[in-house]
């Protein structure tokens, strides 16, 4: 069986999570704890990152390498393009996923989590002890939100910029290419999630998210385009029998 492992909260997990989902297939969620969990991923990949994908004996690591070889070894249904201009298309938007838009969602979510106590808490990793969601839920927030604006500078406002192009883009599109589901569409769509977290993050993250963005009236057509993609792939999960995805 496949197993993923991940950081629950990695919007790079959520991508390939999604992946998985759109092609019915079945696999294993396990949950890695930052630090001791990735000296474990480092002896069994060669870094310390996640997400990990293993299924038998191959070991796949980064996102994008783990979503082509999904593609190659379950190529139903399609997620890249047979067309060689739509493909390249799809190369570009999950580049710009997972680089600039990726680099200002997480700094987003980090001025967000600055000025949010029950926000900052909830990220953390549930095998973290309690005493240390304690503390870092009561590190004084304007120490953390000066930090979090000096690395974040002015991409609030290029970010909501692209962000609002693209909702243009998909108000009379379904998919941002083509006419069916892509690796493009999962990449932003898995980034849209950590600025406004979907019901997929459980009680009590689902609806959180980052002030200015979540809440844009410019955006909710973006936001829930990003749901309406959630729908289909855990009906496409729902179809999986016997289900045996899951945490260990």
């Amino acid at each position: 069986m496949l197993e993923l492992k991940q950081f629950r909260h990695s919007a790079f997990c959520l991508k390939v999570r999604m992946v998985l989902q759109a092609k019915s297939l079945k696999y294993r969620v396990i949950e890695i704890i930052p630090g001791i969990g990735q000296i474990g991923i480092s002896r069994l990949s060669g870094q310390r990152q996640v997400p990990v994908l293993v299924d038998g004996e191959n070991v796949v690591a980064d996102s994008s390498t783990i979503i082509r070889y999904i593609e190659t070894e379950h190529p139903n249904p399609k997620l890249m393009p047979d067309n060689p201009k739509q493909a390249a298309q799809v190369h570009l938007i999950e580049d710009w996923a997972d680089t600039t838009l990726a680099k200002a969602v997480n700094q987003s979510l980090l001025n967000a989590a600055a000025i949010d106590r029950e926000l900052r808490i909830c990220l953390l990793p549930k095998e973290v002890p309690i005493s240390l969601s304690q503390l870092m839920g009561n590190f004084p927030s304007q120490l953390i939100s000066h930090t979090s604006q000096l690395l974040q500078q002015n991409q609030s406002q290029d970010l909501l910029s692209s962000l609002e192009h693209l909702s243009k883009l998909i108000q009379n599109n379904q998919w941002l290419v083509g006419d069916q589901m892509s690796f493009a569409d999962i990449a932003i769509a898995a980034q849209l999630s950590l600025l406004r977290f979907p019901k997929s993050s459980g009680e009590p993250l689902a609806g959180k998210g980052c002030p200015g963005f979540s809440d844009h009236p410019n955006l909710q057509v973006l936001f829930d385009w990003r749901d309406r993609i959630e729908t289909t792939l855990m009906q496409s999960d729902l179809e999986q029998s016997p289900k045996t995805k899951g945490n260990d």
